[in-house]
């Protein structure tokens, strides 16, 4: 099977012009196919601010309400996405800025009002992902950039977790391709000491999960990471990859970041 990198970016990559600078070379550089996810959640709320529009969370969650909806759609869809094409464009990739809705890509479900009420939230299941459209972009010479919107297939968009994107699409892909998945972010990895980069661990297994929570090497919000990472390994992903994005040309080299695999 051919080798197929899926990469997801955070803020600290979007938010700072210079550092996508950088990491779009990186990108640009890597062999192969390959596909980019990002969001854009800084930059949503600084323009909802702006607009006088409140921008709600629920731990670390945004209530996407009808205006709330509007703006990310603008920033996510518009601004940050096609800002990346255009740069992508210009570092030489033939770059294609799409929502979920492009090509039926992503169909997401709106989720249910349980306590909290999310608003126009998507959520995702395993027949979410279209591999047929993004296998069709990929063999034209395309390199798709997903951004965080989905729609229900019923004129509805919804945002929907970009985390969670790029492990829905790296597991459908996984059919197809021998498919690698990156988060990218700030740290450089999973780290034993998380105030010191020199202590990154290079590699864990999915047996070393449960005893390096235990110990408290996996702790707080690398926890879920992890759970989800390993989870797209257990559903065919090859390997998943958590490190800082301004190091990803040393993905080929075999020393980014923490590598997780079976």
């Amino acid at each position: 099977m051919q080798k197929l990198t899926i990469i997801k970016i955070g803020g600290n990559v979007i938010d700072n012009s210079e550092n996508l600078h950088h990491f779009l070379n990186d990108f640009t550089a890597l062999e192969g196919p390959k596909i980019l996810i990002h969001g854009g959640g800084k930059i949503a709320t600084e323009t909802s601010v702006s607009l006088g529009i409140e921008a709600k969370m629920v731990d670390g969650r945004r209530i996407t309400d009808i205006d709330t909806l509007r703006v990310v759609t603008m920033v996510y869809a518009g601004l940050i996405n096609k800002n990346i094409v255009a740069q992508l464009q210009a570092k030489g990739a033939n770059a294609i800025g799409l929502t979920g809705a492009d090509g039926n890509i992503i169909k997401a479900k709106k989720r249910p009002v349980k306590e909290i009420d999310y608003g126009f939230v998507g959520d995702l299941d395993e027949s979410s992902v279209s591999v047929s459209a993004l296998t069709n972009l990929l063999q034209a010479g395309f390199v798709p950039v997903l951004c965080a919107i989905t729609h229900d297939g019923e004129t509805q968009l919804l945002n929907t977790n970009a985390d969670t994107i790029a492990s829905a699409v790296a597991v459908a892909m996984s059919s197809v391709y021998e498919t690698h998945l990156v988060y990218c972010f700030e740290k450089k990895g999973v780290l034993k000491d998380v105030n010191d980069d020199a202590t990154v661990v290079r590699e864990i297994r999915s047996s070393d999960f449960q005893p390096l929570k235990a110990d408290g090497t996996v702790a707080g919000g690398m926890i879920p990471k992890l759970h989800n990472a390993f989870e797209a390994i257990n559903k065919g992903v090859t390997s998943v990859y958590i490190g800082k994005a301004d190091e990803l040309a040393e993905i080929e080299r075999g020393t980014f970041g923490t590598k997780l695999s079976p």
